[in-house]
């Protein structure tokens, strides 16, 4: 049953809906007055406990789709608001909302209102509302009825953490004012520079996405690599860089496509400019696991295909690695995990930091006996970048952050559903995201020196 809320009502998603994964934003309006077009958006703003974003791409609207860690995802701009039902959508999986998130705030602001003499007296029947992505069940719903002879802008509501659950409120607060207002109250500005919003054109302004059918430009990227170095505070740092892939029967078409070997190439620059031999070590796991010849700038054309090699199949036409069958077609990632362990502990020690980025398309199996791993190597200066390429079923590796019994939390996840359909820029703010503050810890608890 869905609640109706006034303004300022609140509503305990955690305790009334149980178990709630993800969630929809929905908003809605009708916005056109004596033959006027309105052009509306609704823009997020991602917040920490100190009330700022942490972190300019938790601010999501028109020119920005998806937050920075992945868990929130804009439907897009709709210029009109012509048709009945939502407007715009936001797409909130709470399982991935970073730990450093503690609100979330959903604005509504009319395009150049101000310079236009537009204002939010116009626009009719506005809500917002909350619903279950799931099951599409709507839960609550806040009517805007308060008439705003002026305001141009609308802090619509919020959703926010308590005591570590989830709530909603319906804020309804207007202002005469634009969206860069918002953007001054919430985006912390780095050395005094002031960031203004982007003019808002026909396609959102996003960097080129990869191109898995194109060689890599390995210079560029590590210009990019370096960009994301130097904003998080290690460009100066050096560490030791390997690279697990799984190479079970459902990832064949991610090889077949060159998606692994894209992949594989994006990762070479980051060991180019964090490993002390700009090598990169690499593993192949199945249900059994294999190391295989390391990775630098000199041999990466091609890497997959000369060490997984092909093979056809009788009465099949389709080609799989013979790594692949070589391997297994299960998924043993704990046997891998202490292999690496045995590598950089046992064989090779270090008091350099270890960076394992570590592919998988899903289909866990062993919870357990990847938990154990994990936790057993929280000891160790390695910190584990999971990554998920286009599966399903991650299972654990969803949930390392909130794994207890650990020194330091010494991994990290997220996943990439169409590689794509991500940019370069976006692939190394993931990937080192986590890991400085891994460092941070690792050497205040004596495992780095």
């Amino acid at each position: 049953m869905e609640i109706e809320l006034n303004k300022g009502g609140r509503f305990n998603l955690s305790k009334e809906v149980p178990n709630l994964k993800k969630v929809a934003i929905g908003l809605g309006w009708q916005a056109s007055h004596n033959g006027q077009s309105y052009d509306i958006d609704a823009s997020v703003f991602m917040l920490g406990a100190d009330g700022k974003v942490p972190d300019d791409k938790y601010f999501v609207f028109y020119n920005n789709l998806e937050s920075f860690d992945g868990s929130l995802r804009h439907s897009g701009d709709n210029r009109t608001g012509e048709g009945n039902g939502d407007d715009e959508t936001i797409y909130i999986d709470l399982t991935k909302v970073d730990l450093s998130i503690h609100e979330i705030v959903f604005v509504v602001t009319i395009h150049d209102g101000q310079e236009k003499n537009k204002n939010f007296s116009q626009i009719k029947n506005a809500f917002i509302k909350v619903y279950n992505q799931e099951t599409r069940r709507s839960i609550a719903r806040y009517n805007l009825r308060e008439g705003f002879s002026q305001e141009t802008a609308l802090e619509f509501g919020r959703l926010y953490k308590n005591k570590g659950e989830w709530k909603f409120q319906a804020v309804g607060e207007g202002y005469n004012t634009g969206l860069q207002s918002f953007v001054d109250k919430y985006v912390i500005e780095s050395k005094q520079e002031e960031k203004k919003v982007e003019p808002k054109v026909n396609i959102p302004v996003v960097t080129s996405y990869i191109d898995i059918t194109k060689k890599a430009d390995i210079n560029l990227l590590k210009a990019k690599v370096d960009i994301v170095l130097k904003k998080r505070g290690i460009s100066q740092d050096a560490a030791r860089v390997a690279l697990v892939l799984d190479i079970s029967g459902s990832m064949n078409n991610q090889y077949n496509s060159g998606a692994v070997q894209a992949f594989l190439e994006r990762i070479v620059p980051v060991a180019s400019r964090l490993d002390d031999n700009k090598t990169l070590d690499v593993w192949f796991f199945g249900s059994k696991y294999k190391r295989t010849k390391s990775v630098t700038e000199m041999n990466v054309d091609g890497y997959i295909k000369k060490e997984c090699g092909e093979a056809k199949r009788a009465l099949l036409v389709f080609k799989m690695p013979s790594l692949m069958m070589e391997l297994g077609g299960g998924n043993n990632e704990s046997s891998v995990i202490k292999d690496v362990v045995k590598k950089y502990i046992q064989e090779q020690p270090s008091k350099l930091p270890t960076l394992i980025v570590f592919l998988s398309d899903g289909g866990v199996t062993d919870e357990q006996g990847i938990k154990k791993s994990v936790i057993d190597a929280a000891k160790y200066p390695i910190f584990w970048q999971f990554v998920g390429l286009a599966g399903s079923n991650y299972g654990i590796l969803e949930n390392l952050d909130r794994m207890g019994d650990r020194i330091v939390d010494n991994a990290d996840f997220f996943h990439v559903d169409d590689l794509t359909k991500i940019t370069d820029e976006q692939l190394y703010e993931r990937l080192l995201n986590e890991f400085p503050s891994w460092m941070k810890q690792a050497r205040a608890k004596g495992i780095l020196s």
